[in-house]
């Protein structure tokens, strides 16, 4: 019998406000244990939250850009558990009235993960285990979050990966996350079941909680999914659990049975008023949305004539896009622009942490500069990715590095002597060509370039070598 996975993701987007959702306190990252924390957060008798309304717009701005409907009245609620790193025994969150709800995100293949809901909440604090003793820091309770909810549209791990990168890469266009895994800034909890191929009755799910790596959640799904299909097959049950995953084996492993929505007694937050956003405040956020990926890729291709490959390299990155469209809108050409990042510059920035926050020793308009050389060919591409590596390295300017004599190029009558020498100085590849090996006519292309130094233009120097050649 074969089985087919079918998983849906509950994913915390860590919002980047400058203080808490219901209180002051900053959001700053690190920071000594429970320096970060005030009376509200760490829940002490009397205090009251009061919401942080940018949380509310930037929520906004992740449903629309997500393709949900926003919910014009709305309220918050208490869900009740008891766990050390929660000091009220409740979470402020959000239950039958989320914020946003029926959107979706479009894969590559053109597939739509359906998205039940985007709803608000706060963060717990954090259980630090060291030396068989549990310390507790609520230094991130109270940060705010969005919980985006899918449906259970996703039937691979790589399909969950690909959806997380758009979350990841949509949430920072939009400036409401920096998503960044390694600090917790978004988090997923992935639900998993598999079922008969062909059936239209899902199996009992498992949830696979806190995955903070995208290839950790790769893994564990693949593993999750082999453990069901391998129970099922053997005639057993699949039991419905929280599970974590190990990443030194490889395997998730049983935490708790599954608490089901009426386990936390949800219940209205009696200490906040409901939530009423007007109409007009939903377009006004609605028209400050900038181009989304998908949008920027299609023009990218479309109108610019960038190939799919380097377009999705550079969209990839909103501050390399917001780079390369300014060093565009100073007249540089855009072939030879995204040649010298996606080759020179990304060669420099190995990490993708780099690549996202792109700071450069170069400035747009040196950038600008360089490729306008290259494009009227005064320099060659070659000499223009030398000194591009020097400009980075060095953060001086391109006049730093290319002279005026270098500007000057190579007249018709110099690269009309030259090409001759070459062919004077390579008898047998002149006797291929003319035999009909094309390829022949790249030996001469090395004396050229010594000879002027990378100054050339060389599709010049092809054109006159095949004219003397003939």
């Amino acid at each position: 019998m074969k089985y087919q996975l079918v998983s849906g993701l509950e994913t915390h987007v860590e919002l980047s406000t400058a203080t808490k959702i219901f209180c002051g306190c900053t959001t700053e990252f690190g920071g000594a244990p429970n320096t970060h924390c005030c009376p509200v957060c760490t829940g002490q008798p009397g205090a009251l939250p009061s919401l942080n309304m940018r949380v509310v717009e930037y929520a906004i701005r992740a449903g629309l850009a997500t393709h949900c409907r926003i919910n014009g009245v709305t309220h918050l609620d208490r869900k009740n558990y008891c766990y050390p790193d929660l000091p009220k025994a409740y979470q402020i969150s959000q239950y039958d009235k989320p914020l946003c709800e029926h959107g979706y995100v479009e894969l590559e293949s053109g597939k739509r993960i359906g998205i039940t809901r985007i709803h608000i909440e706060e963060d717990a604090g954090k259980l630090v285990h060291e030396g068989g003793f549990t310390f507790i820091d609520y230094n991130r309770s109270g940060v705010p979050l969005i919980e985006i909810v899918s449906e259970p549209d996703i039937s691979s791990a790589e399909e969950a990966r690909e959806y997380v990168e758009k979350l990841q890469l949509i949430m920072r266009y939009i400036g409401v996350s920096d998503c960044k895994m390694q600090e917790g800034s978004i988090r997923c909890d992935v639900n998993i079941s598999v079922k008969e191929e062909g059936s239209e009755e899902l199996g009992t799910r498992t949830e696979i909680k806190n995955m903070n790596s995208l290839s950790h959640i790769v893994k564990a799904m693949e593993f999750e999914y082999a453990r069901q299909v391998e129970t099922l097959a053997g005639g057993g049950k699949v039991e419905q659990a929280t599970l974590r995953f190990d990443e030194r084996t490889g395997e998730t492993f049983v935490m708790r049975t599954k608490e089901d929505a009426q386990d936390y007694r949800y219940f209205p937050e009696p200490d906040l008023p409901a939530v009423i956003i007007p109409e007009e405040r939903i377009r006004e956020i609605e028209s400050s949305l900038p181009e989304l990926p998908d949008e920027k890729y299609k023009r990218y291709v479309e109108v610019l004539g960038i190939s799919p490959h380097s377009a999705k390299l550079l969209c990839k990155y909103s501050a390399v896009c917001a780079f390369a469209e300014e060093v565009f809108s100073l007249g540089a050409g855009v072939k030879n622009t995204v040649n010298l990042i996606v080759g020179t510059i990304y060669s420099r920035l190995p990490t993708e942490e780099e690549k996202e926050k792109f700071s450069l020793k170069v400035t747009a308009a040196e950038m600008a500069k360089l490729v306008k050389h290259a494009d009227g060919g005064k320099i060659n591409l070659t000499v223009a990715q030398k000194t591009l590596s020097q400009m980075l390295e060095e953060g001086k300017p391109v006049s730093a590095y290319v002279t005026e004599d270098d500007l000057k190029g190579v007249s018709d009558g110099e690269l009309m002597s030259l090409c001759r020498r070459a062919i004077d100085n390579n008898a047998k590849a002149a006797q291929d060509f003319k035999g009909g090996k094309d390829k022949a006519i790249f030996a001469f292309f090395g004396y050229i370039r010594k000879a002027t130094g990378g100054r050339a233009d060389m599709k010049r120097a092809e054109e006159i070598l095949r004219e003397l050649l003939r």
